[in-house]
């Protein structure tokens, strides 16, 4: 049994066109042609969870601009439960409602939300950030970050590990997961300022990319405890990343911990 913790899916009315703009932007960015594995839509997220025993996928969406806001959680609400894919909204934290949106996610039933500083343009550990953080922390809701460098994000990174760790000074991290390893192409810095801290990182976009070696370090560094299996699909296969950490021979205990147990919390699931 596994549980995807990091997908992003789309109205299908917008699936192409938004694939499309991200594959470009990756491109202009950083010259490299990075195709999506799924066509983004929300069939074809089931019919790859199917393909690679996934159990339940979460789905990340963002809000880009404080004016999707409603857009988006609206259609978090409608796909989430569906065909075990549970999704995560989102806020924009220089939206003065951003407070009163996470009331609502969390009226709504959603177990969490999405932050993407490179996309929304804001540093993890701004005054508008811990705002947003401190109140998803008062109301129980997951905070999902993008962490790291952007391979479609131009720099300055806007959550480096060392301003990730600052923010940890204002709120405990207990409800944070660092997407892609604590910081995608910050590992290093991972090591140096995030193992061991509260926060759960996932595997997404990073396991498969990154040395085997360093992976398996930080992993065993920060306790599997706080470790989720995440693919980003559509931008990485969910079996390959699957096989990926199968292939690290972490011990049966590590592995159910991180492909079930440690997400199963978050979403109250059950097994069985």
């Amino acid at each position: 049994m596994i549980i995807d913790i990091h997908t992003h899916i789309f109205p299908d009315k917008l699936a192409e066109r938004a694939i499309k703009v991200l594959e470009d932007n990756i491109l202009k960015v950083s010259k490299r042609e990075e195709k999506a594995k799924l066509d983004g839509k929300l069939q074809s997220l089931m019919d790859s969870m199917k393909k690679n025993d996934i159990t339940v996928s979460a789905v990340m969406p963002i809000a880009t601009n404080p004016s999707q806001t409603d857009t988006i959680n609206a259609f978090a609400s409608e796909i989430n439960g569906k065909g075990n894919v549970y999704s995560f909204g989102s806020v924009h934290p220089n939206d003065e409602k951003a407070c009163e949106h996470l009331e609502k996610i969390k009226e709504l039933g959603l177990k969490g939300i999405k932050l993407h500083p490179e996309y929304q343009s804001f540093y993890i550990d701004s005054k508008e950030s811990l705002r947003v953080l401190e109140k998803a922390e008062e109301l129980g809701l997951y905070v999902m970050l993008h962490a790291g460098a952007d391979i479609g994000m131009a720099p300055p990174v806007h959550c480096e590990p060392e301003q990730l760790k600052n923010a940890l000074n204002y709120v405990s991290g207990k409800n944070i997961i660092a997407a892609h390893m604590g910081g995608y192409m910050r590992w290093e810095k991972v090591l140096k300022y995030l193992v061991d801290t509260p926060i759960y990182f996932d595997t997404s976009y990073s396991v498969g990319q990154m040395d085997d070696e360093l992976a398996k370090e930080i992993i065993k560094a920060h306790g599997a405890d706080k470790i989720l299996f995440g693919s980003d699909s559509p931008w990485m296969d969910q079996g390959y990343v699957a096989e990926k950490i199968r292939e690290f021979n972490l011990g049966e205990e590590a592995q159910r911990k991180i492909f079930w147990e440690n997400g199963a919390k978050i979403f109250d699931i059950l097994e069985g």
